[in-house]
């Protein structure tokens, strides 16, 4: 990943601080955002701290695409030669996990939902696609509740169905590579229980450099096959 850039969306903690910290071990530079600015300083200085490569922090609210749209164009000027992975990671999550009926959710927690995890991800891979380098790969983070109806996670789960539709929109329409990676239940820091993000984060890494650009475009990567790949 020498000289490589890479954007992490909600970066500040969960999955989305171990996928930075991973890809900037293998020497990216990684272009950081998220809504805490307090938050974010404190990921970018561990990154500086501890690991071999280098780091950009900008705050960014994947909903607004102004915000979203100055995150890219920083990353592209720093870049080597354009943007070679975007992490489309940013979410929220508005209830219990397993505990949140679709009925009973209050309206504007379906508009969060479907504006942060959904369009949020429309709008990090949208701003992008002008920056990206060749040959790039964008992954959406996802999980099985985007797939197969479970009660209890209410429209979180609609908003994760709407990101991988998303992810496959754009795989059938640019020519990075755009795939949905599935990595199970993970602790992410917002209220879900599950394996340690640090475990699951060169899961991206591997992803983004020794998957076949085939095996990932369009396609829903999941742990399994992963530990197939690498075990």
């Amino acid at each position: 990943m020498n000289e490589k850039t890479v954007v992490v969306t909600g970066a500040s903690r969960g999955l989305g601080a171990s996928v930075a910290r991973a890809f900037a071990s293998e020497n990216a530079h990684v272009v950081v955002c998220a809504r805490s600015e307090g938050a974010l300083g404190s990921i970018a200085a561990e990154i500086e701290g501890n690991e071999s490569g280098t780091v950009t922090a900008q705050r960014a609210d994947v909903r607004d695409e102004y915000d979203t749209e100055r995150l890219m164009e920083t990353a592209a000027r720093v870049s080597q030669g354009g943007i070679d992975v975007v992490v489309a990671n940013a979410g929220v999550y508005h209830g219990d996990p397993g505990e949140t009926s679709l009925e009973g959710e209050s309206y504007s927690a379906v508009d969060d939902h479907l504006r942060t995890n959904g369009r949020g991800v429309y709008t990090t891979i949208k701003e992008s696609v002008p920056h990206l380098a060749e040959g790039a790969n964008v992954l959406v983070p996802s999980g099985s509740v985007a797939r197969e109806a479970r009660a209890g996670f209410g429209s979180y789960a609609v908003s994760k169905a709407t990101a991988e539709a998303v992810a496959r929109g754009f795989a059938a329409e640019l020519d990075a590579a755009v795939g949905v990676l599935d990595p199970g239940q993970v602790e992410t820091g917002l209220g879900t229980a599950g394996r340690d993000p640090d475990d699951i984060a060169p899961m991206f890494v591997w992803a983004a450099t020794d998957l076949a650009s085939d095996d990932l475009n369009g396609e829903i990567v999941d742990l399994k096959a992963w530990r197939k790949a690498t075990h």
